[in-house]
């Protein structure tokens, strides 16, 4: 009886030491599956949802080729994700996986969050119309489906970043959230709002930090589109504000070419290096009968003509305090800015001198 306990006692030992080397074996290799470089010897791209648990990237890893196709990797970079505690902290977004990675470098980038940057950039002053035609054509975009935009002047020009994948829509409807933001903060106005409420349901709210005799947030973004046109010069923006400010003020007619143009265009301007219309503005552009002609119509017209960026929304805000009432273009890229119409008709005859001479 004793022998035979003996042997089961001698029996458990080996068992126990057996198992022992087994799991310190397998931990070995599993330490060196983690650390040991990958087979790829090329950069590969993927991208990982947001939401994604660690099992689910690891599907995506070997679908990616990132991965051999087999459970011992998928088990190492599960088990060495939850080892690490990074299981929980890997980011989404779209990654560039370099040749030879081991699995810990692919859950070191996961976890950094050093996505590929993708950005489109949007300058001020562009039509609805011209803001979408540039991101139709932008390679890095996908090609989605038509889509309505929302009306003129709601989206703010910027550089956006996006992802593989991303299609026209899904940047303009950033940039109208970002106008949104832009646009309420600027005019003193709490982000909170009705639900389902969009920013367009917003543009006759009162703006509190609007000069008079301007009122709402539609009236700062139109203005705020006529500056952008009117002038490139950054340090002009504020005296322009304040000329057209004035001219409101005294009941005056605007007299924008601008709102002409976008009278007769819609805001789907030629872009063939001749202009918005393809010419000049003749005089007979002038007498259009549209709302749009400032010449015509008293007052604003009835919607922005271009989406103005930051810098002329904060000018229409805080416009420069003068008594010009007239600006004419003075040959260097700026204007000439005048009290009377004495003052701008010299102004004039120098610009038309200028222009005769070139």
């Amino acid at each position: 009886m004793k022998g035979f306990i003996k042997f089961l006692l001698v029996t458990f030992i080996v068992l126990v030491t057996a198992a022992s080397f087994a799991v310190a074996g397998g931990a070995f290799y599993i330490g060196q599956k983690f650390e040991a470089a990958g087979a790829r010897t090329d950069d590969v791209v993927i991208a990982i949802p947001s939401g994604s648990s660690i099992r689910s990237i690891s599907g995506i890893l070997i679908d990616g080729g990132v991965l051999p196709d087999n459970m011992v990797d998928a088990f190492v970079f599960q088990i060495g994700g939850r080892f690490t505690g990074q299981a929980s902290r890997l980011k989404a977004g779209e990654y560039e996986v370099p040749a030879k990675a081991s699995i810990e470098d692919i859950l070191n980038l996961l976890e950094s969050g050093q996505v590929i940057l993708r950005q489109v950039t949007v300058r001020e002053g562009l039509t609805n119309w011209e803001i979408k035609q540039l991101l139709l054509a932008h390679d890095g975009l996908a090609k989605g489906d038509d889509f309505e935009m929302q009306p003129e002047g709601e989206y703010l020009p910027e550089t956006y970043s996006y992802q593989k994948g991303d299609t026209a829509e899904d940047i303009m409807r950033q940039m109208n959230e970002a106008m949104e933001k832009t646009v309420l903060m600027a005019c003193g106005i709490l982000l909170e709002r009705m639900a389902n409420a969009s920013f367009h349901d917003m543009v006759n709210a009162k703006c509190s930090k609007a000069p008079a005799p301007l009122k709402t947030i539609g009236d700062v973004l139109t203005l705020a589109s006529i500056v952008e046109k009117e002038t490139a010069v950054a340090d002009e923006r504020r005296r322009v504000a304040g000329v057209f400010i004035n001219r409101l003020r005294k009941g005056m007619l605007l007299q924008t070419d601008p709102t002409v143009i976008y009278a007769i265009t819609k805001g789907a301007h030629q872009n063939e290096g001749q202009g918005p219309i393809g010419r000049q503005l003749l005089k007979k552009d002038l007498e259009i009968d549209s709302p749009y002609n400032t010449y015509k119509y008293a007052g604003l017209p009835p919607t922005p003509i271009a989406n103005p960026g930051k810098a002329s929304i904060e000018a229409v805000l805080n416009p420069e305090e003068h008594n010009y009432i007239y600006f004419v273009a003075d040959g260097s890229g700026g204007h000439a800015f005048g009290r009377n119409l004495a003052e701008h008709n010299a102004n004039v005859a120098k610009w038309r001198k200028i222009r005769k001479n070139k």
